[in-house]
């Protein structure tokens, strides 16, 4: 027999757990002291105890447990279940650590909103750029950076770096109903081929372009100081705003040099 400071030790939970439990009818001891009331548990009810602390990390009630136990659930099935819920819980993550990363982020840009970030912008046009790319849609900034990545990878994996074919690597940004569409690729001239779509971004006759240097979580800072000085100047955006990764090796990102890039007309 195991004590109830044993069991709760082994099975990682707490006494107060356990007793809850028990008063629910659902893990109760082996054997209860009649004059001091201590509680002793059987090895075997561990197995129990397991499916009980899974269920509920499944988001499963005290009486749906129950329920379920008393039918029977098998270790394979639970862990199945697990399985499925540990990729919710990866996911729910990297959706909180994007929404955190945005919150820095506009942060940042409230502070310093008097303190405009000092990059060097000019106004130029863009010409007309042929991509082998990848559409994506997502719901907001936070999920930007896993849409774009796994696109630019889908697309270099298909056309390889023949002959620098990968040298010219755009994303193009565009706010629809759903969120924002992405279009990331690479400038090609070769032919169609399944698994990328063949993308024609228009040239543009005016742009305000500025390089962001460094890492991608601060170039909201950036694109910030291009929009006040699309302002300044008395002009409007004329299209999606676009992103040339000019430099994009390092996995740390201090060294990336991205050249952003606004359509504009005169307002």
């Amino acid at each position: 027999m195991l004590s109830i400071g044993a069991f709760a030790q082994i099975g990682q939970v707490t006494h107060r757990m356990l007793r809850h439990w028990d008063t629910a009818g659902l893990l109760e001891p082996a054997h209860v002291d009649e004059s001091s009331g201590y509680r002793s548990y059987d090895p075997s009810q561990l197995a129990r105890l397991h499916r009980i602390v899974a269920l509920r990390q499944l988001g499963f009630g005290l009486d749906d447990i129950s329920s379920i136990l008393d039918r029977g659930v098998d270790a394979e099935r639970i862990a199945a279940l697990l399985r499925i819920r540990r990729a919710e819980v990866e996911q729910e993550r990297r959706i909180a650590a994007g929404r955190l990363i945005d919150v820095e982020r506009r942060l940042r840009l409230i502070e310093k909103e008097n303190h405009m970030s000092h990059i060097e912008i000019i106004e130029k046009s863009l010409p007309a750029v042929r991509l082998a790319a990848r559409r994506a849609v997502v719901a907001d900034q936070t999920e930007v950076a896993s849409a774009v990545g796994p696109a630019f990878d889908a697309v270099a994996e298909i056309i390889g770096d023949e002959c620098g074919a990968l040298a010219e690597p755009i994303a193009q940004y565009d706010t629809v109903e759903d969120g924002m569409q992405i279009i990331a690729g690479y400038g090609y001239d070769g032919p169609a081929r399944d698994g990328f779509e063949i993308v024609e971004l228009p040239a543009a006759e005016a742009a305000v372009c500025g390089i962001h240097l460094g890492s991608m979580d601060r170039i909201a800072e950036s694109w910030h100081a291009i929009h006040a000085e699309i302002l300044a100047r008395g002009l409007v955006q004329s299209g999606p705003c676009r992103e040339l990764y000019v430099r994009a090796e390092s996995e740390n990102q201090a060294d990336w040099v991205t050249e952003l890039q606004q359509p504009v007309r005169r307002g």
